[in-house]
């Protein structure tokens, strides 16, 4: 079978739990400068409980499948109820289930989600089957335009080999790494960042991978270039995203949108944006495309149910405000 993309990493099965007790705490001793905090010791009530599935590889491919891109899916799941829920969400948005590995040792990947009334969010994570993905069952004659990868929590091994297939059968990489593997820093991951077509982080992973202070932009801009993946994505929350191709960086504004919940956002943009260069190779339509996904995951519960299910129309990404920086 041959694919637009397959996308690579993880799938969780997935709680979300909602709280008024949560305290957001301004503090440098956070990454982003703000806390989410409970009293040590203390009971809080939780106001609303939402079960979903996620995971990157999962999340990412639900974007692809629904804009009719023909997708398929690398991960690993449990022999267990969770990962038969995993393969019938992806079913429905039409993407291949063919080569997800089933794993007899390990239970699917769990994520428990604490948000804030603004909903902002704090992950627990337990790795489980996700953490096991062995490359050597992937079938070699598979054939894709591109790989979309996601967090490999850590595995180096295994990404070199993605990225060694990829070189070799001339498959197009967007890459947006874990926390696992920005941790080997910038100077390791430089070869492999060079070879992405699309390297896609949020501004705090930038801000630790290229070890400046979050509020720097420029300086983070400057350091993120020396990198030299073709087309560079910082993605900054409410404010919006950033884009580089060419030499030039390109900046579209959010549209303001209160979330209701921010899990995923990253990966609706992220899909959104590859989505649009498969679709139009153009970037500022893949900047308007990830901005409209975002924008609509946000406003629901869970980490795929408000994404696109069809292109939007042309009035549509003309609302999307990108100029050149």
């Amino acid at each position: 079978m041959f694919y637009d993309v397959i996308t690579i990493g993880s799938a969780t099965r997935d709680v979300y739990l909602r709280s008024p007790a949560f305290d957001l705490i301004k503090s440098d001793k956070f990454s982003t400068g703000t806390g989410s905090c409970l009293a040590l010791g203390s009971k809080n009530e939780a106001s609303e409980i939402f079960l979903d599935t996620g995971g990157g590889a999962t999340n990412v491919a639900i974007t692809f499948g629904n804009l009719k891109l023909k997708t398929g899916t690398i991960t690993n799941i449990g022999d267990d109820p969770a990962g038969k829920e995993i393969i019938q969400i992806l079913k429905k948005s039409k993407v291949d289930t063919s080569l997800i590995q089933r794993d007899r040792k390990h239970f699917t990947s769990y994520s428990t989600l604490l948000l804030t009334k603004s909903g902002h969010r704090s992950i627990l994570v337990y790795r489980g089957a996700s953490k096991f993905l062995n490359w050597k069952k992937v079938p070699k004659d598979i054939r894709t335009k591109w790989f979309y990868i996601t967090s490999l929590a850590g595995n180096i091994k295994l990404l070199k080999e993605i990225f060694k297939f990829a070189k070799k059968n001339k498959i197009r990489i967007a890459w947006n790494p874990g926390k696992k593997e920005l941790e080997f820093g910038a100077k390791k991951l430089k070869g492999l960042i060079r070879q992405a077509e699309v390297f896609n982080l949020n501004r705090e992973e930038a801000t630790k991978l290229v070890r400046e202070v979050y509020k720097d932009k420029k300086k983070i801009f400057k350091k993120m270039e020396k990198l030299e993946s073709r087309i560079i994505v910082i993605t900054d929350g409410a404010r919006g995203a950033y884009a580089r191709n060419d030499g030039q960086w390109y900046f579209a504004k959010s549209f303001g949108t209160k979330p209701v919940n921010t899990t995923g956002a990253g990966d609706a943009f992220g899909s959104g944006f590859v989505s649009g260069l498969i679709i139009k190779n153009d970037l500022k339509y893949a900047l308007a495309l990830a901005t409209i996904n975002a924008d609509g995951l946000i406003q629901k519960m869970g980490a795929k149910s408000g994404v696109l299910t069809k292109l939007p129309s042309k009035k549509e990404i003309e609302r999307v405000v990108i100029k050149k920086i």
